[in-house]
């Protein structure tokens, strides 16, 4: 016999090739390749813009008007839109920090102007409790020294108030005093 493989070596060698090919082509067959991993990666869905705030700036500032700014806005960038400060502004007197939200107003008095005499937090007969003085908060029912010091310490620590409802987080003040103020204050 091993004279046989000798002389049909290159035979036997060709068939257990092919057994070794059909097999493969077999397996192949009965065991598919998995398809390849496509990963496809969502398109963000479009998000709502936020209108831009109108603001009037006024004043002593270069082109007095009223501006769109984009929401998140601070007081400099209204003075910017306003083509910046004039030489006579006097600077000291405006927070330039305060956020700026819509229908508000920016006046940047000259030097040796006074402040208005009614303040810009105090509207329309209402208490901007985002950013009435303590001595202004005092004028509200209910709110003395003490609550109006709590909630300017409070609007400084955590930002303007979202809702009348969150005066509630001040310390002392309650469901009852919120009712009693409700219609003397705004958030804007």
């Amino acid at each position: 016999m091993a004279d046989w493989l000798e002389r049909n070596r290159r035979l036997v060698l060709a068939a257990l090739l092919n057994v070794s090919l059909i097999g493969a082509v077999i397996f192949g067959a009965r065991y598919p390749r998995p398809a390849p991993l496509v990963i496809q990666t969502a398109t963000p869905a479009p998000t709502a813009t936020e209108a831009p705030c109108r603001v009037y700036v006024s004043g002593a500032v270069a082109r007095p008007d009223v501006y769109a700014l984009p929401s998140g806005s601070i007081g400099k960038d209204a003075v910017a839109a306003a083509g910046g400060p004039s030489a006579e502004a006097d600077l000291a007197q405006v927070n330039l920090a305060l956020p700026v939200r819509d229908g508000d107003q920016v006046h940047v008095p000259a030097k040796g102007e006074m402040p208005p005499s009614r303040s810009l937090s105090v509207q329309e007969g209402k208490v901007n409790i985002n950013q009435a003085s303590a001595a202004e908060l005092e004028t509200l029912p209910g709110i003395g020294a003490v609550y109006a010091q709590r909630i300017v310490e409070y609007r400084q620590a955590h930002g303007s108030f979202k809702t009348i409802q969150e005066l509630g987080q001040v310390q002392g003040i309650g469901p009852a005093t919120i009712e009693k103020i409700k219609p003397l204050i705004t958030l804007r």
